[in-house]
């Protein structure tokens, strides 16, 4: 039973999966990894699950107290502007309005912000004995600049600039490896430098058709605009580009296979995919793990993205986003140039 040929060829199948890293990682590792990440940023913890500010005003200490008094919401004060805008990038789930009329704002799309409203209203009610004594006005956010649709998009950019100019790049050169080409090209007077950032270069030729095509679908159709310099925009897209196309050349510069390639890929890229605000704020994981999440080259783009396209914000405002980003390519490109194997 053990020689008959179907038992031999489901054997040969089984060991041609488990002698593949690759498969084994997104077959039984990526599964953990994701739920693992999902569950420490969407974890219930009590206090703090739900994020809620109150702008500075009259009462505003008091108010702050009772919301911050219920075991689903954690309250701070902040200054209007600031509390406006930590709302536009998801960082908080209501903003609450002291006065005479409590103004309750946030995005009724978002299920967090639906759920921070209603607790804060039970917070309230419970305060007052369970009766208002405080006319309660809702202000949904509906124009564009403080939807969700327009967190995502800048999101979905940076994601795109990671993954076309890693795979780009990346993909590219373990191919060229495997068909013995970078062999060949040993022997002519071409430098490795010239070899490696030509890669890297050459993904400015689709990086402006790229940018165009996602934010001209959000304009169109969700009129997700840009209220900031599109030259910084420009500027921003460039340096995330320049950056990944250099991590790609990086993690490519020893691989000799697709398969390999792919599971180094996956690997630097997975970590970002879940922590660098994609989909939602990073606010959300603890504090011990926001120094290295801010540290991500995804996230410094996502920042800097959304701080251009979403609050009009100058140069200065991303130079510590920008410069994160640089630092990131710079480093890459130069040790890709020293460990670079061409066989």
């Amino acid at each position: 039973m053990a020689d008959h040929p179907l038992v031999q060829l489901t054997l040969a199948r089984a060991r041609e999966f488990y002698r593949e890293p690759e498969a084994l990682f997104w077959v039984f590792g990526f599964p953990i990894v994701l739920a693992c990440a999902l569950g420490i940023a969407f974890r219930s913890t009590g206090p703090g699950e739900l994020r809620v500010a109150v702008a500075r005003g009259a009462g505003d200490s008091a108010l702050a107290a009772v919301l911050d008094a219920s075991p689903a919401l954690a309250a701070v004060v902040r200054p209007a502007g600031e509390a406006q805008a930590a709302l536009r990038t998801g960082r908080i789930a209501l903003l609450v309005v002291p006065g005479d009329t409590l103004n309750y704002r946030y995005d009724s799309t978002r299920t967090e912000s639906r759920l921070a409203r209603l607790e804060a209203d039970e917070a309230v009610r419970r305060a007052h004995g369970g009766g208002h004594e405080t006319a309660v006005r809702d202000d949904r956010v509906t124009e564009p600049g403080s939807r969700y649709i327009d967190f995502l998009i800048p999101g979905l950019l940076g994601m795109n600039l990671m993954g076309s100019g890693m795979w780009g790049v990346g993909f590219s050169v373990v191919q060229a490896r495997q068909k013995r080409l970078l062999k060949r090209l040993i022997a002519t007077p071409m430098r490795r430098g010239d070899y490696l950032l030509s890669y890297v270069l050459s993904r400015l030729v689709f990086l402006v058709l790229e940018v165009a095509a996602l934010v001209g679908f959000g304009w169109l159709m969700f009129d997700v605009g840009v209220r900031g310099s599109v030259a910084l925009l420009a500027g921003v897209t460039l340096l995330g580009s320049l950056s990944f196309s250099a991590l790609g050349m990086l993690v490519a510069s020893r691989a000799r296979t697709i398969e390999a390639v792919s599971g180094l890929m996956n690997l630097v890229m997975l970590p970002m995919w879940m922590l660098s605000g994609t989909f939602f704020s990073y606010a959300r994981f603890p504090d011990a793990m926001q120094p290295f999440v801010r540290a991500l080259p995804l996230t410094a783009v996502n920042d800097a993205l959304r701080a251009v396209m979403i609050d009009g914000a100058g140069l200065a405002t991303v130079a510590r986003d920008a410069a994160v980003v640089g630092v990131w390519g710079v480093v890459s490109i130069a040790v890709a140039l020293r460990i670079f194997r061409w066989q």
